[in-house]
């Protein structure tokens, strides 16, 4: 069940069987020379669907700009600042708050928002904790995971991709974008085929250094392994585990 394609009748009979939401989060940035620019944001919306459609809950619209700023040398990418970030997860929050929901899990699909995602939450719980009884807002409790923390969808990873997995533009995340959106794949020659790693290239701090270190925009992948039969094994690992992960955060005290 997708928020955006719900009326407000169905929402209001979800809420009197259910309390919670997942938001697939990501970002719109490069992912290398093959990759496409809204794979963090396809990847955990692609998954959470999936997962909707077996677990019957209802999934919000895609939070798609992250934090990006280090690849704004590259065409097409796009970032928000972390203090609009914080405030535009608290506005989400709030308003789903306001109509009652109570549990808010985001599903994440870029490294890059972790720290800014887990701040946000303590804005969002500094409301309460600060207001105490006076706060009209109800009481919520959030969570995040990223599509790919799930065991088995990294085990995959590893025996599949080896150290040709890389960090950045990595050939499991293209793969999920590709089985989403076979019309998408295209297949560049790369060089050297695995693309330097953090460790090698050094830690990058603005976009000039990012793509001075970091050349075609990949860090330590491969992604011309990537295949869109992987991709639906991907998907269907990751969209298992968000099912169970989800029900026992509801269900949790």
């Amino acid at each position: 069940m997708l928020l955006h394609l719900s009326s407000w009748p169905d929402v209001e009979a979800y809420l009197q069987r259910s309390r919670g939401i997942v938001i697939p989060i990501g970002s719109t940035e490069q992912h290398g020379p093959s990759g496409l620019i809204g794979t963090d944001a396809i990847c955990p919306e692609v998954i959470a669907t999936r997962a909707g459609e077996i677990g019957n809950f209802l999934v919000g619209p895609t939070f798609n700009v992250g934090i990006a700023q280090h690849h704004l040398a590259f065409p097409g990418s796009m970032t928000l600042r972390p203090s609009t970030m914080i405030a535009a997860i608290h506005d989400w929050v709030s308003s789903l708050a306001r109509h009652g929901f109570e549990r808010i899990y985001f599903f994440n699909g870029h490294g890059g928002n972790i720290t800014t995602i887990q701040a946000a939450f303590q804005e969002i719980y500094a409301d309460s904790s600060m207001s105490g009884a006076s706060g009209n807002r109800g009481p919520v409790t959030c969570k995040m995971t990223n599509w790919w923390d799930f065991k088995p969808v990294a085990d995959f990873c590893r025996e599949r991709y080896g150290i040709a997995h890389g960090a950045h533009a990595t050939p499991s995340e293209v793969a999920v974008t590709w089985a989403a959106f076979p019309q998408a794949m295209r297949h560049v020659e790369m060089s050297p085929r695995i693309a330097p790693t953090m460790m090698q290239a050094g830690r990058y701090s603005d976009a000039a250094d990012y793509r001075r270190r970091y050349p075609d925009g990949r860090i330590g992948s491969d992604p011309s392994l990537a295949d869109p039969a992987d991709g639906e094994k991907l998907i269907a690992l990751s969209a298992d585990g968000l099912v169970k992960d989800y029900q026992a955060f509801l269900a949790s005290a």
